[in-house]
C-alpha cells in the first residue's frame, strides 16, 4: 500500500483546509485509516481515525468538533476536513493505514503504512 497525502498549506487562524490521502492497492476498504500530526519539537500525535466501512470515526479531544475524517472507498481516498484552525494545529500531517484492526487505533505503532506527510501552517 502506498499513501500520498496532500492539501497542506499556510492558512490564517479560523480558516479551513481539507487534507486528502490517496491510496494505492486493491484492498483499500480492508484498511482502517488514521491521521496523525507532528509539530516541530514534539512527538507525533493521533488526530482522527475511521473504520474500514467509514461508519465509525473518532478524534483526539484537541480537534473534536473542528475536524472531520471521511473516506471514499471507491476512490481509495481518505480526507480530513479541518475547520476553525488554530496556530497550535500547525504540524506535518500524516495519513496511515491499519491492516489489522477494523476501527484503527489511537496508537501510531498499530499502523502499517504511512504517507509522506503534508505541512499545515496556521498563522495567528
Amino acid at each position: 500500500v502506498q499513501l500520498q497525502a496532500s492539501g497542506g498549506e499556510l492558512v490564517q487562524a479560523g480558516g479551513s483546509l481539507r487534507l486528502s490521502c490517496a491510496a494505492s492497492g486493491r484492498t483499500f476498504s480492508n484498511y482502517a485509516m488514521g491521521w496523525f500530526r507532528q509539530a516541530p519539537g514534539k512527538e507525533r500525535e493521533f488526530v482522527a481515525a475511521i473504520s474500514r466501512s467509514g461508519i465509525v470515526t473518532y478524534y483526539a479531544d484537541s480537534v473534536k468538533g473542528r475536524f472531520t475524517i471521511s473516506r471514499d472507498n471507491a476512490k481509495k481516498m481518505v480526507y480530513l476536513q479541518m475547520n476553525s484552525l488554530k496556530p497550535e494545529d500547525t504540524a506535518v500531517y500524516y495519513c496511515a493505514a491499519d491492516t489489522d484492526r477494523t476501527y484503527g487505533s489511537r496508537s501510531d505503532h498499530e499502523y502499517d503504512y504511512w504517507g509522506q506527510g503534508t505541512l499545515v501552517t496556521v498563522s495567528s
